[in-house]
């Protein structure tokens, strides 16, 4: 993560916000500015600044778009920018995920990848499934529903990424005879009230509309699965994987839940009172909440906690300007005997025989 990144995205708990990749907000500002509104205007209504924008698989909090979509909307007089953005910026020109999902064999695999990397869209960090499409068969067809968290209760993403993937769809496939014998899409459902603007969306979904739905979905005609795309490079897919998975890695480390115990431990390891209660009040969850994340991903706050302290301990001791005692009262140890016990269980060896040589990575 560059740019703001994980201090960005962390709020006075030290919980992470939810956050969303550079090249939506870099692409909504273009966007935005061609239709007149000036970009100095539009990033400091969202508190952003051009060099946020810099990276497009760098990190900006989620409210700081949602700021910026409505500053556009505001500053162009355009009460439909949301679904103007979708129908004009391909998925393609914004994010890795479009370049990957441009270069799947079929329909299908494009709903699998972009589930596969949807935090690399958006990262909601609310636990659980991160997928953000769902396909369901009902008795009138096949549902394709929206159900990331943020894409669910934000309208203006729906919009955007509804309307954004109907008209990439009728670019991808125009010339297809397959996709020229379907109706596409049969209906379109949106959970939210009826807008002021309902012209625009039937003039870009061009099907059967519903408001206060129980989903955000699109009814398709099942042979869209089986739709091939244009042929393209499979050695692209690849690569464009292997630099995902990697951001997606990147991503999981830095908002995982070990990753923010740590980073409030740090501050207070000092204090000696360094309890699971405290740090799971700061980051707004109950202990048992705290316990299960930390379990579903191996580890144990014991295990943090103890680990931190041997890292720091090395830390400290290896940089030959703090004494053992000093260590030892740096890392939450009231008695240096204590300190050193567990120092040898570490290494095997005491403070004072690590001291004078290099103790190691910090």
């Amino acid at each position: 993560m560059t740019v703001r990144d994980r201090k960005a995205e962390e709020g006075a708990s030290g919980v992470v916000e939810p956050s969303i990749a550079a090249g939506y907000p870099k692409a909504l500002l273009d966007f935005a500015a061609s239709r007149g509104a000036r970009p100095a205007e539009l990033l400091a209504r969202a508190g952003l600044t051009a060099g946020d924008l810099a990276e497009p698989d760098s990190r900006v909090p989620l409210r700081r778009y949602d700021a910026l979509m409505r500053a556009a909307i505001a500053l162009c007089r355009d009460p439909a920018f949301a679904l103007h953005f979708g129908e004009a910026v391909r998925m393609q020109d914004i994010s890795i995920v479009g370049l990957i999902c441009e270069a799947a064999e079929t329909t299908a695999e494009v709903g699998r990848q972009l589930n596969r990397y949807s935090r690399l869209m958006i990262n909601e960090d609310r636990g659980g499934s991160a997928d953000v499409l769902r396909a369901a068969r009902g008795k009138d067809g096949l549902w394709m529903e929206v159900v990331g968290g943020f894409y669910r209760d934000n309208p203006l993403l729906i919009e955007a990424e509804l309307a954004r993937l109907v008209c990439n769809a009728r670019v991808t496939f125009g010339s297809n005879p397959a996709f020229q014998a379907m109706t596409f899409p049969r209906a379109a459902h949106f959970t939210y009230p009826e807008p002021s603007y309902r012209a625009e969306y039937e003039r870009i979904f061009q099907a059967p509309l519903v408001f206060g739905s129980d989903k955000n979905a699109l009814l398709l005609d099942e042979a869209f699965l089986l739709l091939k795309q244009p042929p393209t490079n499979r050695y692209v897919f690849g690569v464009l994987s292997e630099r995902a998975d990697g951001l997606l890695k990147d991503l999981e480390a830095s908002t995982s839940t070990r990753a923010r115990v740590e980073s409030l431990l740090l501050p207070i390891l000092h204090t000696g009172d360094a309890g699971m209660e405290k740090i799971a009040a700061n980051m707004g969850l109950s202990r048992r909440t705290l316990l299960r994340r930390l379990t579903a991903e191996g580890a144990t706050f014991e295990k943090v906690l103890d680990e931190l302290r041997h890292k720091m301990a090395l830390h400290y001791l290896s940089g030959r300007k703090v004494s053992v005692n000093e260590t030892a009262y740096l890392v939450g140890f009231s008695e240096p005997a204590a300190f050193s016990r567990a120092f040898k269980r570490w290494t095997g060896a005491t403070p004072g025989q690590m001291r004078p040589s290099k103790a190691g990575p910090a």
